[in-house]
């Protein structure tokens, strides 16, 4: 079950940039995604679809001259950096806690 879909394409729908995306903005995204995504599994390495897809929009946005929403690549950025380490910290505690308890 996937939760929290509909904030994600709001998200990078309408709030990457300061205005909608153009059918042509979504399709150059859409095909950065498409090789990026096909690249990445090439090599074997495990990439999220959202997090290749938002700064293909993000590049959409900027290349049409529409504007970024700065806070929203801000908030995106320290979402990217923050996901990786807080994971491993949590999966460590709950290691830990658990082989204790087990």
């Amino acid at each position: 079950m996937s939760l929290g879909w509909k904030r994600i394409v709001v998200t990078v729908g309408e709030k990457i940039g300061k205005t909608h995306l153009t059918y042509g903005q979504g399709a150059a995204a859409e095909v950065v995604a498409m090789v990026t995504i096909a690249s990445a599994d090439h090599l074997g390495l495990p990439v999220s679809t959202t997090h290749v897809l938002s700064p293909g929009v993000a590049g959409t946005m900027a290349a049409n001259g529409s504007g970024l929403q700065w806070s929203t690549v801000r908030n995106m950025l320290m979402a990217w950096v923050l996901t990786l380490p807080a994971s491993i910290a949590i999966a460590f505690v709950l290691f830990v806690i658990m082989r204790q308890v087990f």
